[in-house]
């Protein structure tokens, strides 16, 4: 099942690109962000409320709260840095730029989460950073 989510998220992070770069012409990239994230928020509380998940709030640890919080923070980096390189570069090869993530994501899950890397999962990742090179680079 998780792959279908995984498939969704591709589809709507192509959609994030494509709309943003469409919107945020003639807008300052850090009002967009607040925009944007304002929707997220409304958006990911409206959700919890709906589906009954505010109920776990008071159970969140201390531990799970500050990395939640962390990841939040990056979150918001990741946006910011995101929606200047839309605002000047273009969307075809910001968005691909920003999938070397993905490599980032596989070397500090092996470093700090211990997760394993398997010879296809390396060379998949060689593969991801050189197309996102031959991408960025291309004319």
């Amino acid at each position: 099942m998780w792959i279908i989510f995984a498939l969704l998220s591709a589809v709507f992070a192509a959609a994030v690109s494509i709309l943003a770069k469409i919107g945020i012409e003639g807008v300052d990239s850090n009002l967009a962000v607040a925009v944007r994230t304002s929707v997220a928020f409304l958006l990911a509380w409206g959700i919890v409320f709906l589906s009954g998940a505010a109920k776990g709030a008071a159970g969140l640890s201390r531990r799970s709260l500050a990395f939640l919080v962390l990841s939040g923070a990056a979150t918001g980096l990741s946006w910011l840095f995101y929606y200047k390189a839309l605002q000047i570069g273009q969307a075809s090869k910001v968005a691909p730029v920003d999938k070397l993530s993905v490599v980032l994501t596989v070397a500090l899950s092996f470093i700090i989460l211990k997760e394993p890397v398997s010879a296809k999962t390396a060379a998949g990742c060689l593969l991801i950073a050189a197309g996102a090179l031959i991408i960025a680079k291309g004319g």
